[in-house]
């Protein structure tokens, strides 16, 4: 059923949830150690900590996804074990995952009905999508394939699905991380509206500003353990970074580019017709990249970026190979492979699946991209002393927590495998470096020194596409700044002669000379 917002706030005093003593002892680290915590109706309440604080493993717990070492949860006035997800459904607990919990060859309608009990019709269902996803504002076509929807899409689809259950207690871990401010503020009117009508929430972010906008309190986790607590409207998103990481937050330094450098990247009137029939065309794309400057593309999710970036990474085949030139070279029928050799570095927008293989240790997933320009093959055979050698610098050099290299990418956090990730192809020095959100879901701290490091990559002779829907990141480390919407790329501007504002404006595809007929809807058009 779709979620009843008629309905009255819960008139019972006693917190909705309690948990007391938790902990969630593995091998090589504890990742929670005795949390207590509650959580009232009409509660929203923040998680803050660091990647790898213990978060998501305390929200999973909740969800009865992972089994706790110790500890008790009392629902609603009573202990309960929660046994999986569904004993969770069925007590009024809904989650919304970082990492997306859909099957990726079923339709969106598909997955959202394997949530719900019994067994709804699909041509029912997929019409309460539709008015669930038009009344929140967050559009998505029931009748797509999970694998062609971009990731900003796919969260729609965690959100609308969750949304659906009517839980009682809602857990968001990182849901805005790849949504437009427009769709952020939309979602925020949902949960205060949720919260009014006596849901209780529990919110993960890394994004301080809506902590203080959001939520009512604050549970900060450090090391696995409950170090504080706050009242983020008496805090600044300064005083709350100081709580999480236990210092000051480092700002970047960002000094001019360079306007001469070598041409490292071209697309030369890039039209490209996507496979999938829910898909962006690329149409008529121009934008040149040179040694020494960050440039950026913003956009509304599923207006070409997913295209865009397969296009520049060789992994969808063009049929003449102009339109795409890396480092001098026409590569639009060279290999994903082949680009590499020629100087590309790639960190794809998912990173469980493109950027990381999750059954694989750090050390092969850094094999995976670095093999040959770290030496890591001789004669046909691995080095497997030089690979973990590799695995363990990129490790220190963007601190990463984890068991060591011979991690699973999966037992990682989401922040700490994309800092793996990012670590990865900077550590290769590339000469063209095309990176899709780059700090989706890393801590402020991380962020930061993400940030700095695709700077720094910048000062040393690279160049760096960075393909983000975070406003303020493109601002804070872009020399210039484009936007894509249907399929068609804006000019290019100076970010220190634009603004948030007129970017949001040029991602409704209004900018000048734009057709106004290539716009993308109303109801997706961001305003910053």
């Amino acid at each position: 059923m779709t979620p009843d917002l008629n309905r009255t706030a819960d008139p019972g005093p006693g917190p909705r949830l309690v948990l007391k003593g938790i902990s969630k002892i593995y091998p090589t680290v504890a990742a929670n150690d005795q949390v207590d915590l509650n959580v009232r109706p009409g509660e929203i309440r923040a998680i803050l900590g660091e990647n790898g604080a213990g978060k998501s493993t305390l929200m999973k717990i909740i969800y009865g996804v992972t089994k706790p070492s110790a500890g008790q949860i009392i629902w609603e006035g009573r202990e309960v074990q929660v046994a999986n997800p569904a004993h969770a459904r069925s007590l009024g607990i809904g989650m919304v995952f970082q990492h997306f919990s859909l099957f990726e060859t079923l339709t969106v309608v598909e997955n959202v009905a394997l949530a719900l009990p019994g067994k709804p019709a699909l041509d029912a269902l997929a019409q309460r999508i539709t008015e669930v996803s038009a009344r929140y504002g967050l559009p998505v076509d029931p009748r797509r394939h999970i694998h062609a929807l971009s990731v900003g899409e796919r969260q729609r689809v965690e959100i609308i699905r969750c949304l659906l259950q009517n839980p009682r207690l809602l857990i968001m871990d990182e849901p805005t991380s790849v949504l437009t401010p427009q769709a952020v503020r939309t979602l925020f009117e949902t949960l205060r509206q949720l919260s009014a009508e006596g849901c209780a929430i529990l919110y993960i972010s890394h994004k301080l500003d809506e902590i203080q906008a959001l939520c009512h309190t604050a549970t900060v986790l450090r090391g696995g353990k409950v170090s504080g607590e706050c009242l983020p409207a008496q805090e600044t998103p300064a005083s709350m970074a100081r709580l999480m990481i236990g210092k000051d937050l480092p700002h970047c330094e960002h000094g001019a580019a360079k306007t001469d450098g070598e041409l490292r990247l071209r697309l030369a009137g890039l039209s490209h017709a996507s496979d999938d029939p829910f898909g962006t065309d690329l149409k008529d794309i121009h934008l040149d990249v040179r040694a020494g400057e960050i440039v950026g593309i913003a956009g509304v999710s599923g207006n070409g970026q997913q295209e865009l970036l397969r296009a520049i990474s060789g992994e969808e085949a063009l049929s003449e190979k102009f339109p795409v030139q890396v480092c001098g070279v026409e590569a639009g029928r060279l290999s994903p492979g082949q680009r590499r050799r020629l100087g590309l570095a790639f960190v794809p927008e998912e990173r469980l699946g493109r950027g990381a293989v999750p059954g694989l240790s750090l050390t092969d997933n850094a094999l995976l991209t670095a093999a040959r320009t770290q030496g890591l093959l001789a004669g046909g055979f691995l080095r497997s002393g030089r690979a973990r050698a590799f695995a363990q610098r990129c490790i220190e050099a963007f601190n990463v927590k984890c068991g060591g290299p011979g991690a699973a990418a999966k037992s990682l956090s989401g922040g700490n495998l994309q800092k793996f990730i990012v670590g990865r192809e900077i550590l290769q020095a590339p000469r063209l470096l095309v990176c899709a959100q780059p700090t989706w879901g890393v801590d402020v701290g991380a962020a930061s020194f993400i940030r700095q490091s695709l700077i720094d990559l910048r000062d040393r002779g690279c160049a760096v596409l960075v393909i983000s829907e975070e406003l303020d990141e493109l601002f804070e480390i872009c020399d210039r700044i484009a936007v894509i919407a249907k399929g068609r790329l804006s000019p290019t501007r100076a970010a220190a002669e634009t603004t948030v504002e007129d970017i949001g404006v040029w991602m409704s595809g209004m900018w000048p000379g734009a057709d106004p007929a290539s716009s993308p809807a109303p109801t997706e058009s961001p305003h910053a």
